[in-house]
């Protein structure tokens, strides 16, 4: 494990997928890791106990993120114990597919209070530290369906379509204060939440629309959104970066 870091990095929605394979890189990477959950308890703090056994600084931390007051005391919580926020990986979501017309209005509220509501609260609470520190690293995760659009997924598309503006914007509004944000949009990457949502004959259909005939890993989304976090993307700011294997080019 690397050391001599004291970076404090943040990531919502760390309790599986994406998010815990984010947490296992920078945690083997010697960062200070608070690991977000809404109901995974469990996950989250077995996650926590498997990195403190490889000798990682890890916290498990609660908030329901579509609550701007349970956001901003999870921020406080870290910035107590370890001080202001470093990296913000803004990764909790949801999925789901559905017919436009079915769609209640409650599925759509919230659809973009977790995706969009979320990010906007959690980037808020930790802006300040950042900006008085002149540095700073927010990176949101999106999806390939915020840039061209998902069918039958029309209320998740259009909240990581606003997270993809909502990236750009910030990123301009931020970077003379040398912070930088920016967003990954993964394609379709093996999850349990695709598959969960996914047969294994759909999933075997996208892996033939995939020009590299292959399904992504969550540590193809880890390498990216830590690559993004380090010294050497330092040049790299209001970008959506695909990560589809190219589907989306």
């Amino acid at each position: 494990m690397a050391q001599n870091q004291t970076e404090v990095v943040l990531i919502t929605g760390a309790s599986g997928g994406i998010g815990k394979a984010v947490a296992e890189k920078f945690a083997q990477n010697g960062y200070r890791v608070a690991l977000h959950y809404h109901n995974g308890k469990e996950r989250a703090e077995a996650l926590q106990q498997e990195l403190e056994a490889q000798g990682c600084t890890v916290m498990a931390v609660q908030a329901d993120l579509r609550e701007s007051s349970q956001a901003e005391a999870m921020i406080k919580q870290i910035e107590q114990q370890w001080g202001s926020v470093d990296v913000l990986v803004n990764n909790a979501g949801v999925a789901q597919q559905k017919l436009f017309t079915d769609i209640t209005d409650e599925e759509w509220r919230n659809m973009f209070a977790i995706h969009v509501d979320g990010a906007f609260y959690c980037s808020r609470a930790v802006l300040p530290g950042m900006i008085y520190k002149k540095q700073g690293c927010i990176i949101n995760v999106s999806s390939m369906w915020g840039q061209v659009g998902g069918s039958c997924e029309v209320h998740y598309s259009a909240a990581k379509g606003a997270l993809q503006a909502m990236t750009q914007a910030l990123a301009k509004e931020v970077g003379p204060s040398g912070i930088r944000v920016n967003c990954v949009a993964p394609g379709v990457i093996l999850t349990e939440m695709n598959t969960r949502m996914f047969d294994a004959e759909t999933l075997e259909a996208l892996k033939e629309e995939t020009p590299l005939e292959k399904l992504g890993e969550t540590e193809d989304i880890a390498n990216m959104i830590y690559f993004l976090a380090r010294k050497e993307a330092g040049f790299i700011t209001g970008q959506i970066i695909g990560v589809n294997g190219g589907m989306v080019i």
